[in-house]
């Protein structure tokens, strides 16, 4: 049992190893990119399994979408064999079309997750072209010195596959996002017979998800919540709305199929569901016939023959729910007596936004069901029965928890070594463990960190706007501009622009006066002969003004003084 593993630097031998190592999707739920590196050393060949993103808390401001810091393997991008996409999700394919470019490898894909990406590209109007080479499900491909094979599984979306990857030092088995499904209303259920004889061919690791790993029992089905979804659509008197993930192609589905079993007209409200709906379509997921109407139809029918299905089921502000509880959607509304019901769950971190959305429902008299109240949502992750189910199947020498916070990879470790397996790593990002020739161990450790969709840009984490952002909405900013000669003497009364600190003392005295008495001591305590240099000036500025405001308000804000200098005239 190794689950805090020290670090040991190895001596630089030249035979071939097999490594793993994570660049996002470890302690935390989200942003999943892992690397597989086979050979030496100093010539390593580099698989990457996902490129995802996570999504902006509090503490990131104006930020659009989080990224992984990939400077590790654009580094090595030589040596980069290619990318593997288990599934559509946007935690393990929304980084793809933002940092290819920077990778320029072959991608390597199922139909659906393919026809995903593509219509994303499309959609953001990216003038590159991904190298995509679509695997049949249950398929097998060469990537470099790396045999991968999809194995089917079940998860919210289509075509879920977790990975068998061959190499000549052992068999790693990665599941990506999965659950045992017998019911998935959507494609196959999992290939369990591969996974059986995957096992017996012998698994050197297991790389395992690890979001459900402290819930007892098994996940419901999605036939399940299909079934419950329709007996509650039935059910309603007036209008009805159901926001899910529109990447959830089976609850997409169901919707659909319990407003035409109850005589409702379906209405789809978002940009998101629309594309989804289309490559589910071309991919043989949704009948060609697959018919709803447009938004913009909605008023058009009859209060108790509506059912709509719409993005926003995070509390995302510029969705079409929050749209419609704000009242400031152009085509639809809702009010008391008709049902909103969130078949999703909440992910960590967007509880706020999420119930912002519900009160600003229930204030317009809307009546909100959650699966706190029934059955409207299953996770597409396994509970610990389905894990003890693989862990007996695959019978790893090794379990690498993923796909967790660190509570989740902690319980999944126990589990599995509850189950048997020898050694468990519970590892952060960067660390690089020595899967072959044993012993298994932490051999080195690469840089990580996070970037920034802002706007149109990428921006980095440290020092980038988006932590100043985070400071100016704490702390706010002084802005001071003076105007001096050569010598340092002040040609004017400065400027002073103060935003999100407050007007007056606790005695009521002007802030802004404040300051000006602060510039003005720091002049006077500095001999004229010394004024001339403007740097020190500057600074000098800055350390009183800033104490001056702490001492007066209690906080210590982002300072920026101006300084023209203007030269006398001769």
């Amino acid at each position: 049992m190794t689950d805090a593993p020290t670090k040991v630097r190895k001596s630089g031998r030249g035979g071939d190893e097999l490594v793993f190592m994570a660049l996002g999707g470890l302690g935390e739920i989200g942003m999943n990119v892992y690397l597989y590196g086979y050979g030496p050393e100093n010539a390593r060949r580099w698989l990457m399994v996902d490129l995802g993103i996570t999504f902006p808390g509090d503490r990131e401001p104006g930020a659009d979408i989080v990224l992984p810091d990939l400077r590790f393997i654009i580094g090595e991008k030589g040596a980069l064999a290619g990318l593997v996409l288990t599934h559509a999700h946007e935690d393990h394919v929304g980084a793809v079309i933002d940092l290819w470019p920077a990778l320029g490898c072959p991608i390597y894909a199922t139909p659906f997750t393919a026809g995903m990406v593509k219509s994303k590209l499309g959609e953001f109007g990216k003038n590159i072209r991904l190298p995509i080479t679509e695997v049949p499900l249950d398929g097998r491909c060469t990537v470099g010195p790396f045999d991968v094979e999809f194995v089917s599984l079940a998860h919210s979306i289509p075509e879920p596959s977790g990975l068998a990857i061959r190499t000549p030092a052992g068999l790693v088995f990665h599941t990506g996002d999965w659950k045992l499904d017998t019911e998935p209303l959507i494609g196959s259920i999992p290939n369990i017979s591969k996974l059986k004889a995957i096992g017996q061919e012998g698994v050197l690791a297991m790389v395992c998800d690890s979001t459900n790993a402290m819930r007892e029992g098994r996940s419901p089905t999605e036939g399940e919540v299909s079934r419950s979804l329709s007996k509650l659509i039935a059910a309603a008197p007036r209008r009805i709305a159901v926001t899910t993930f529109s990447s959830n192609v089976a609850r997409i589905k169901a919707v659909a199929d319990a407003a035409h079993n109850c005589g409702r007209t379906l209405v789809v409200a978002g940009r998101a569901l629309h594309r989804v709906i289309q490559v589910a379509i071309d991919t043989g997921y949704l009948p060609e016939n697959f018919t709803y109407l447009d938004q913009r139809r909605f008023s058009d029918i009859a209060a108790d023959k509506a059912v709509l299905l719409c993005t926003g089921s995070q509390g995302e502000p510029r969705a079409a729910i929050a749209r419609i509880a704000e009242d400031e959607h152009p085509d639809i509304s809702l009010g008391k007596g008709d049902v909103a019901i969130f078949s999703s769950r909440t992910i960590p971190g967007n509880e706020k936004s999420v119930g912002r959305v519900q009160n600003a429902l229930a204030g317009r008299g809307v009546d909100i069901i959650t699966d706190a109240e029934a059955l409207v949502h299953v996770t597409g992750h396994p509970r610990r029965d389905e894990l003890r189910e693989m862990y007996g199947w695959m019978r790893p020498q090794v379990v690498i928890p993923m796909h967790g916070e660190a509570r989740h990879l902690k319980e999944n470790a126990k589990l599995a070594r509850e189950c048997g397996v020898g050694e468990t790593f519970i590892l952060n990002c960067g660390d690089m463990l020595k899967l072959s020739p044993g012993p298994h161990s932490v051999i080195d450790e690469a840089p990580v960190g996070r970037l920034y969709r802002d706007g149109r840009l990428i921006v980095p984490d440290a020092d980038g706007p988006v932590r100043a952002r985070h400071k100016l909405s704490f702390a706010g900013i002084a802005v001071v501009a003076l105007a001096l000669s050569r010598r340092g003497d002040i040609l004017a009364e400065p400027d002073v622009v103060l935003e999100g600190i407050p007007s007056v003392d606790g005695e009521g005295e002007d802030m802004v006066e404040i300051v000006l008495d602060a510039i003005d001591g720091t002049f006077r305590s500095i001999p004229p002969k010394r004024r001339g240099d403007i740097d020190m000036l500057r600074e000098a500025v800055f350390k009183s003004v800033r104490g001056a405001i702490n001492e007066a308000w209690g906080k210590k804000p982002i300072v920026k003084v101006l300084v023209t200098v203007v030269e006398a005239k001769g």
